[in-house]
């Protein structure tokens, strides 16, 4: 299936030059980062510094949040009365940074204070019946739900009927029936009057721990700016569980993430730290080396620091990380850090394995005509990769995935969406289908017994056909501005650093470059990214495209692209280089128009036109061996995604046409299993076919009418 992609330039106000240039004078900065701010709708210099410095944004009342005075009177009196207080808390890092704030604030102020977070695999999502009977008999009396709680209407009632108080925190959708805890905290209430509603789980736990100290300092007569305070001392594990849930980077997020990143970049946290150091964004130190550090960016929050963090949840324990937070020697730190590489490490081994067979099941039993949403379900996929996979399959094929692992009879799901259809509602369409459910607009999760799954494929698909719409399956790329080779220059790359911290509602920014010619083509990393040397006029830059091979992007050295990137530096042995990471890329102008012309000729040839003898297009025996041998090679390779033009670069002496007819040929024989790649003419999936005995070549109905079309003398 071809995913559809289109690119869409957003505002690029070329014409708006001397606005433009007004801003990059006052500021003192590059004209393209003012090119930037201006198409963002920052029109003036004022307002460009006012974002770039955050003037704009102030922290909310906490109080605004619907029972958040509850809360706090309910978490004073257990401090009072020293009651035995349980966090319990989910096992991603939005939940495991909440649990560390909250504890480690609870702890500093003499509580008598746990923690509990669920085994993904053991228990699943969310408050579970036999915890609360475990913490009962241990005599908790308040029980605080952090980044979970909010459909917990059962489990909470049978808390309350154990002696447990449940004080519930949480940011996910709301359902149509909230639980009867003493309080709520959830800026996604419906009668919650809290201005912003995107915060993170952490986040709400954030404006939590505000409330409690600005209360506690005025019971006790001291006089402190509570708010610095909370952001001063939990800032930045309030940014990582911030970035890693993925939450819009805008209003308070925007505030609490640009302070967190100051903190992490020169982190007393021991914990963080540590991970640092054991995942390579801190290196050196060793016999008097002066450690090198990596810009701490909310790119590396997501990329380097939070998958470690979720690792444990997913293959392992989640409290493994929370005793990272917590930790109080550096040796204790080390070991947690490492564990949690080793952790993501096979994490990934996992993810890759379910990622192979979910994209064989795809092919074998997806319907792409009919089905919106793709549901695969299989028994023992392990619980804490099949979310990370169903983000992979949605990303490349634009469509709103399930992956459901069963176990016996009843199973864990993980599903992600597309903007246009809210996953929360879809599930609640089948809800009577399913044992639980919950999440996220584009993120959820689910139970289910097997008995059900069809009706359920079924059903969501029924849902999804009458809400998706063709113009959201479609990937639209958006670019902030079209760049000449002049703009890609170390000096603007670092200076996109102003626009800090990136993520949704301020992405990182994108660009496109036309018609680059490709002086090299290398596939890197065991065969799975793509290395391009482009040459545009003087310039000779350093382009990466990850997750894509030279074969599946199709375009090779000698060729011109289209390309859309980041601008990024590249730092390697103490040199700093201007560096494009590829989002997106597509043939040149003038790749494209010869790629046309060799399709043309060979539809001409295939629609009866009269071959002449000088033209070489009948195969040879050896025309045939070496393509046999050139296909064989990339199979072994364990490459199956094989183009003519592929093969062109690896024959340098045999035509496009003729190459296109011996495939031809080499199908109608059946000595491969050749079918077409995403729907394109020329782009095949080819796997060996067992054969008995010799096939004579000579006997093919192609080639016996090719020949027939030679003009005769």
């Amino acid at each position: 299936m071809v995913k559809k992609r289109e690119w869409h330039i957003v505002c690029d106000n070329k014409e708006n030059i001397t606005e433009i240039k007004a801003i990059a004078e006052k500021l003192k900065i590059k004209t393209l980062t003012a090119r930037l701010l201006y198409n963002r709708g920052y029109k003036t210099a004022e307002m460009a510094e006012s974002f770039i410095r955050n003037e704009n944004i102030s922290f909310h009342d906490p109080f605004l949040l619907k029972d958040m005075d509850k809360a706090v009177d309910r978490i004073m009196k257990a401090l009072e009365n020293n009651e035995k207080i349980v966090i319990y808390g989910d096992y991603d890092v939005d939940g495991v940074t909440s649990v560390s704030i909250l504890y480690l604030y609870l702890k500093d102020k003499g509580a008598d204070v746990g923690y509990y977070i669920p085994s993904r695999t053991g228990e699943g999502y969310g408050i579970n019946p036999s915890a609360i009977e475990s913490l009962a008999e241990k005599e908790v009396k308040l029980l605080i739900t952090v980044d979970t709680g909010i459909t917990a209407v059962s489990e909470t009632e049978y808390a309350k009927q154990l002696g447990l108080d449940v004080l519930i925190t949480d940011h996910h959708e709301c359902q149509n029936e909230l639980p009867a805890a003493c309080a709520i905290v959830n800026p996604r209430r419906p009668d919650c009057v809290y201005p912003f509603k995107e915060l993170a789980g952490v986040g709400v736990v954030f404006k939590l721990l505000c409330s409690l100290e600005s209360t506690y300092c005025k019971r006790n007569n001291i006089e402190k700016d509570s708010i610095k305070e909370i952001c001063d001392t939990y800032g930045d594990v309030v940014a990582i569980g911030t970035v890693a849930d993925v939450m819009p980077l805008v209003d308070e997020n925007r505030l609490i993430v640009s302070r967190g990143l100051k903190l992490i970049d020169n982190t007393k946290r021991i914990g963080i730290q540590a991970l640092l150091e054991q995942s390579g964004a801190v290196s050196g130190g060793k016999y008097g080396e002066q450690k090198k550090k990596r810009r701490i960016t909310s790119t590396l929050i997501s990329y380097v620091i939070a998958p470690r963090i979720n690792a444990a949840g997913r293959i392992s324990d989640a409290t493994r990380a929370v005793e990272l937070f917590l930790c109080e020697t550096t040796s204790e730190a080390k070991g947690i850090a490492e564990e949690l590489c080793d952790t993501n490490r096979m994490r990934q081994a996992e993810e890759n394995k379910i990622i192979e067979q979910a994209y064989d099941k795809i092919q074998k039993e997806h319907d792409f005509e009919n089905d919106k949403v793709i549901v695969l379900a299989e028994d023992n996929w392990h619980n804490g990769a099949i979310g990370i996979v169903a983000s992979r399959i949605t990303e490349k094929y634009n469509l709103p995935s399930i992956l459901i692992s069963f176990d016996g009879n009843v199973s864990k799901g993980s599903g992600r969406s597309i903007k246009g259809l809210n996953l929360v509602e879809a599930l609640s369409y089948c809800s009577d289908l399913l044992i639980k459910y919950g999440g996220h607009e584009l993120a959820a999760g689910l139970s289910i017994e097997r008995d059900n799954l069809p009706e359920f494929k079924k059903r969501i698909n029924e849902y999804a056909r009458t809400h998706l719409k063709p113009e959201n399956m479609v990937t639209q790329i958006d670019i902030d501005a079209e760049v000449d080779e002049d703009d890609i220059t170390l000096e603007n790359a670092e200076e996109l650093f102003l626009l800090e911290p990136f993520g949704i509602s301020n992405p990182v920014p994108v660009f496109s470059m036309k018609d680059a010619y490709i002086a090299d083509a290398m596939a890197i990393g065991s065969n799975r990214h793509t290395k391009y040397i482009f040459k545009k006029g003087n310039k000779t830059v350093t382009a990466l495209y990850f997750g894509k091979n030279p074969t599946e992007i199709n375009l090779y050295t000698g060729d011109t692209a289209d390309v859309v990137f980041n601008l990024d530096v590249n730092e390697y042995m103490n040199n700093r280089t201007v560096q494009l990471t590829i989002r997106d890329i597509l043939p040149g102008e003038k790749t494209k128009k010869l790629r046309d012309e060799k399709r043309n000729a060979y539809n001409d040839v295939k629609n009866g036109r009269t071959i002449s003898a000088d033209e070489r297009i009948i195969p040879s025996r050896e025309d045939f061996v070496n393509v046999y041998y050139a296909i064989q090679r990339e199979i072994r390779q364990g490459n199956e995604n094989i183009s003519v033009i592929l093969l062109e670069n690896l024959l340098n002496n045999m035509s496009y046409v003729k190459i296109r007819f011996i495939i031809d040929i080499l199908k109608e024989t059946n000595v491969f299993n050749i079918e077409c790649r995403d729907e394109v003419e020329d782009e095949y999936i080819i796997k060996t076919n067992s054969i008995n005995g010799k096939i004579n070549l000579e006997k093919s109905s192609i080639l016996k009418w090719l020949k027939s079309r030679v003009e005769k003398n």
